[in-house]
């Protein structure tokens, strides 16, 4: 059950950064293993954002796609995203987003338990390290915006 966090301060505004964050079909413009990306609803409700998208991850030929339900709380500024459907038995991650002086400190953490226990071991001793990349990722390409 691989878990971890990061935590980046970005010279970005929060709004800007939390609208990048929800800007799903960009994802493999940029993201580290993320070959592809689909938004399938989008829908404002009432102080809430709901999407449901799909990510394909991998490097071919072993790619997997899973969809998950992503939840922007516009009140309190954070995002949190489950999975629905896919190679995860679980996935629970949170965005959380925090405004100082000229940066947004933005905490990012995940959760999650691949159904194939051999990849799940795997992904256990390097997610760290993979995630620590993803967060490099957007962390370039939001002070490039």
């Amino acid at each position: 059950m691989p878990k971890a966090s990061v935590t980046r301060l970005i010279e970005r505004d929060k709004k800007t950064l939390i609208n990048f964050v929800l800007d799903i079909e960009k994802y493999p413009e940029f993201i580290p293993f993320c070959i592809d990306s689909k938004v399938y609803e989008k829908k404002e409700v009432e102080d809430c954002i709901k999407i449901i998208a799909d990510l394909t991850i991998g490097k071919k030929p072993f790619t997997d796609t899973y969809k998950s339900d992503v939840k922007y709380d516009k009140k309190n500024d954070h995002i949190h995203v489950t999975n629905i459907d896919g190679p995860l038995n679980y996935l629970e991650n949170n965005w959380r987003f925090v405004e100082k002086d000229n940066f947004t400190e933005v905490h990012f953490d995940v959760d999650f338990e691949i159904k194939n226990k051999f990849l799940n071991i795997i992904m256990s001793k390097s997610f760290q390290y993979g995630l620590e990349k993803i967060a490099d990722a957007f962390q370039k390409r939001a002070e490039s915006l």
